[in-house]
Order: C-alpha cells, then structure tokens, then sequence
C-alpha cells in the first residue's frame, strides 16, 4: 500500500514538472489566510451603495490561493422590475476582451507565425508606409501629414503604443476622421467585414509617431484581425477552440445564445443630475442588445460577454503560468512577457507602467495603494474592472452594467477590504 501510494506521489510530482497540474478554482473550502468576518465588510459597502441609488447591481468574485473565497450578485440585474442580480450575470465585458485577445496573439507568437517587433504590414499590407498626423482643421475636416519614423509592430499594438486612435471614444481629431471613413469603434453591432475596415484603417494618418506614446485606440481590433489572417479562422472560432473550451469558459460569446440572454443586466447610465437612469437603443450610437445580435464583425477590443467566474478562470490560468483545467496554452515565460513593462513612460494618467495587454502596477503605485508591486489588470467600459495579483495568489473582478458611474469609489472600498481580510 505504501509503494503504491509513493507512486502516485510521484506520478503527480512528474505531472506538475511538466506543467500538465489541473490547477483548477477549488470550492467549498475555508482559506485560513482569509479572515471572512473582516471580508463581510464588502456587503456593507455595495449595499450601501445600492440603496442610496448610485448603484443598480454588481456582482463580485474573489479568488486566492486557487480558491475560490467570495462570489456574489448585489442589488438588482433590472431595477425597473427589481429582478435580483444573479451571480451568474453575462455581463458586456467590452474592454475586457482586450486581454483575451492579447493571449491569442501570443498563442500565435508562441507557434512561430510571428514575432512581437514584426511590423502588422507583413500580414496586412495596407499598414506600409504610413503617415502621422501633422495638422488638422476640424472645420473641413482637411489635414497634413508627416512619413511615420517606421511601421507599427505587434508590439506597439499590445502595449497601445501604436499611433490608432478610437471611433466614438478616441479623441475629437481621430474620431472625426475615422467616422468620416467609416471605422467602426468595435462598441456594439457592425454589419461590416472585419478586415475590409482595418484596411481601410491602415490607409488613415496614425495620431502620433509609433512606440513614442500611450493612447488608447484600435490595436487591439486590429490584433483581432491579425489572428483571423494568420489562424485562417474567425476570432470566435479561434478563441472557442484555443481558449473558452479548454478551460471550460462556459460563458463567453461574441453572440450570446438565445438560451443565456435572460442573464444579461439591464445597461444603465446618467442623466446631467446624475441620475441613474436606463441606456436607450440609440443612446451614444450603439444599442446595448448587441450581445444577442447575430454577427460577424468579431471586436478583439471590445466585443465579448462573459461572466465574473468565467473572466476569473482566463485570469487564473495566467497566475497558473498559462495552464489551467489540464491545458496549458502558453508557456510561463510569455505569461511573464505579458505581465512585465514594456514600456519608458507610465500610462493613463497614473503611475503605472504597460505589458502585452494589461496595466502593471508598479513599485511607485504600490506604495500608495493595497495592490502589490507586478499586479496586472483593466476593466471594461461598462464598468467591469479586474486586477489579478501574482505575489498575493489572488484574482478579484468587480462587474457592473452602469456608464459613467459618478460613485465609483465603491471599487477602491471593495479593494482595501479584500487586502484587509488577508491576514497571513
């Protein structure tokens, strides 16, 4: 009995030297790292926050130590009806794609189909050659510009050094000129194909010099279309068959099934008073059903819902190295690329630095904050935020459905309370 019990030993020894361990969420145990009582605290805050109307529903989910240690729905999924939100909820995680995306291109990088300084024009022609905005004149739309100092990279596209700006959400001068030549933002449905308008993309003036700033914009659309020329497949396909199936992600969908569109949360706004008030079908050009709209117009940007548990798992699997439910899809130096800086300026208005496809906390911002120095997150524009915390083994995502929120500082509470609770 005793033999056979230390070949089972090192059977499993063999397994995770290979980094071929499950490594799955674990539920229905007690982390004695956590004390619970102090973590109640969180109940305290988003109900507060719920019944003094500044927030319709949320649902929060904690991860530690491969465990999972909190996961619930607060307030309500429609506050018209008052219909509870359900932890569960498919929420229209917009930005949050971003990241997902980011994987599948170093899922590509990892097979030798490109290399992260390989300019986009090796794939997509359109992008050789291009130019920078020089001068702009609103009033007619008319513009000058200047020879790019090179051509964008894959690189500049995870890091968002690119030079692209945003339809609808980028700044004044790129969004006029990208909806004068019909760019789509990637925010909502498209009736469009995908790579006829990021061609189209690369023949438009980049807004600054590549590598020489961070601005948010479409790279990580045209990372999107990248993955749908060199895979040969759709970017649903790509990521159901690289991504959602092997780790089990139940939940996410660029279309969400008839069957699973109950569990999407009324989308809620304000009003000049700040009021919260329910977003309208044409309400800054998109109508907030998308998700149950037939497409294939795939927005590596922007474009997927999923669940708390869901997005938890994806960002398990990178504190796991890249494995995750028996599958590795990346190995754990690339997950250590993605999560390093990348870049000689902070980001965003913050102190932080850029990787492959996510904010790094760095040793400044760490100081100030309960976030531990080489933690990596981003959010969605719907009010979705995550942050996953290597040093501290953790995973935590925040999931509303409300645009802006004038109270954000609920997020920032449920932060502190989560660092507070942890007490080993």
């Amino acid at each position: 009995m005793r033999l056979k019990f230390l070949i089972i030993i090192c059977f499993a020894l063999f397994l995770l030297s290979f980094g071929v361990s499950a490594q799955v969420i674990e539920t229905g145990k007690q982390n004695p790292t956590i004390d619970y009582n102090r973590l109640k605290n969180i109940d305290t805050v988003m109900n507060d926050y719920i019944s003094k109307g500044w927030l319709t529903g949320a649902v929060t989910i904690i991860i530690k130590d491969n465990q999972l240690i909190q996961y619930k729905g607060y307030g309500y999924a429609d506050l018209e009806s008052k219909k509870p939100m359900p932890n569960d909820a498919i929420f229209r995680i917009m930005s949050q794609t971003k990241a997902i995306t980011s994987v599948g291109i170093m899922i590509l990088y990892e097979q030798g189909k490109l290399y992260l300084d390989e300019p986009v024009s090796d794939f997509i022609p359109e992008f050789k050659n291009e130019k920078v905005l020089n001068n702009y004149t609103i009033v007619d739309s008319v513009y000058t510009t200047v020879p790019a100092k090179r051509d964008i990279t894959i690189r500049d596209l995870l890091t968002h050094t690119s030079g692209l700006d945003y339809t609808d959400a980028g700044t004044l001068t790129g969004s006029t000129i990208y909806a004068k030549a019909k760019i789509p933002s990637g925010f909502g449905y498209f009736n469009a194909n995908l790579l006829d308008r990021m061609k189209a993309l690369g023949k438009l003036p980049l807004m600054f010099q590549p590598g020489e700033k961070w601005q948010y914009g479409l790279s990580s659309d045209l990372l999107g279309c990248l993955i749908e020329v060199i895979s040969g497949k759709n970017l649903e396909d790509f990521f159901q068959a690289n991504i959602f199936k092997p780790f089990g992600m139940k939940d996410t969908y660029f279309n969400v099934p008839q069957s699973k569109v109950s569990r999407l949360p009324t989308v809620y706004t304000e009003d000049s008073l700040h009021h919260v008030i329910k977003w309208s079908s044409t309400f800054r050009n998109f109508d907030p059903d998308y998700p149950a709209m037939k497409k294939t117009y795939f927005s590596g940007g922007a474009g997927l819902s999923s669940t708390a548990l869901d997005y938890a798992i994806f960002l398990q699997m990178l504190l796991n190295e890249g494995v995750y439910n028996g599958h590795r899809i990346l190995s754990p130096r690339t997950v250590e690329l993605m999560t390093s800086n990348q870049l000689d300026f902070t980001v965003n208005g913050t102190t932080d630095n850029f990787g492959l496809g996510f904010q790094i906390t760095t040793a400044k911002t760490a100081a100030r904050n309960p976030r531990n120095k080489g933690s990596f997150s981003w959010g969605g524009y719907f009010g979705t935020t995550y942050w996953a915390d290597p040093k501290a083994h953790l995973v935590c995502l925040i999931m509303t459905q409300q645009a802006p929120n004038s109270h954000v500082s609920f997020e920032q509470k449920v932060e502190d309370i989560i660092y507070s609770s942890i007490i080993k």
